[in-house]
């Protein structure tokens, strides 16, 4: 296998990742199909042996029970694609007791900012003087850490490796 082949296995594999509201979207388009998967589901683990607990998928919820959701914010982003991230200290700034984390892939470099600035500083406004660079490129706030994976990281092994310093004076 040529590093091309790699390279384009990678990039199929992070554009075709699993969408739970595409899924939920199919389920409502598409009758029984939802139904029709379980059954198939609890007949191959029967048939090979594997324990009866499939793994069900949440039923598509009405607008009503939406409508209820509303408020509430009980996500916290458990179902989004997850990133395995190191944070690596460069420079004089406190270094993290846990470097390694394992967060949603549409958190931001502000996110971390924060996350760094409550950890190194005990304070969380002081996230302006925390900078996060991948191979050495400060990286802008709104980038996504899949956008970095995939334009930053590239295929490099995992975990997406990642540095932090305290700002440098812009002159």
């Amino acid at each position: 296998m040529t590093l091309l082949h790699i390279h384009v296995f990678f990039f199929y594999f992070v554009l075709y990742s699993h969408d739970r509201t595409m899924q939920d979207i199919v389920y409502k388009l598409v009758p029984n199909l939802q139904e029709k998967e379980k059954k198939r589901r609890q007949e191959f683990a029967s048939k090979h042996g594997l324990s009866e607990e499939v793994k069900e998928e949440p039923p598509c919820q009405s607008n009503e029970k939406e409508k209820e959701d509303e408020g509430a914010d009980k996500d916290y982003h458990r179902n989004d694609e997850q990133v395995n991230l190191c944070l690596e200290c460069k420079g004089n700034l406190k270094h993290l007791k846990k470097k390694y984390l394992r967060i949603s892939s549409q958190a931001t470099i502000c996110h971390l900012k924060k996350f760094l600035a409550l950890k190194v500083f005990n304070d969380i406004s002081k996230y302006g003087d925390v900078e996060i660079l991948c191979n050495d490129e400060l990286l802008g706030k709104s980038h996504t850490l899949k956008f970095v994976a995939v334009t930053r990281w590239r295929v490099k092994d995992v975990p997406l490796t990642l540095h932090y310093r305290k700002k440098t004076i812009d002159l």
